[in-house]
């Protein structure tokens, strides 16, 4: 309807080229008012740069590769009890629900789960420290 009114034969010969125009206006008002809402700084930039070394790299895959082995010597209980608290954010008393547990019971094996990770991953690093 808008273009019946134009006086311009161009724009009623090819209205899609009307509807191009349009959406540039459109998105270039919205990068303008982005940048007027959110100002940045191009140097912000440098400090995205990747600070991984090989070694470091190595370093942290070495230590997910002896959580990942710690995790797997756990119970399968502690495991999924684990996994459904810190993978999908569930409560306790959700988990407990969920398994036919206590909260208490969820509680406990939380806790002898952290101990035991905490002492496998504690003897691994000095383990690892010795042969260094």
């Amino acid at each position: 309807m808008r273009l019946l009114r134009y006086n311009r034969s161009e724009l009623i010969d090819f209205p899609q080229a009307y509807l191009y125009k349009i959406a540039t206006n459109v998105s270039a008002e919205w990068a303008t008012r982005s940048a007027r809402r959110m100002p940045h700084n191009s140097a912000w930039l440098t400090d995205l740069a990747d600070t991984l070394s090989p070694q470091v790299q190595v370093e942290r895959e070495a230590a997910n590769a002896e959580l990942e082995r710690a995790l797997q010597a756990l119970p399968a209980r502690c495991r999924e009890i684990l996994r459904l608290h810190f993978g999908e954010g569930i409560r306790h008393e959700e988990i407990a629900r969920r398994m036919g547990l206590t909260r208490r019971i969820i509680r406990r094996d939380l806790a002898r789960a952290y101990a035991t990770l905490r002492i496998t991953l504690e003897s691994s690093t000095l383990t690892s420290d010795r042969s260094a």
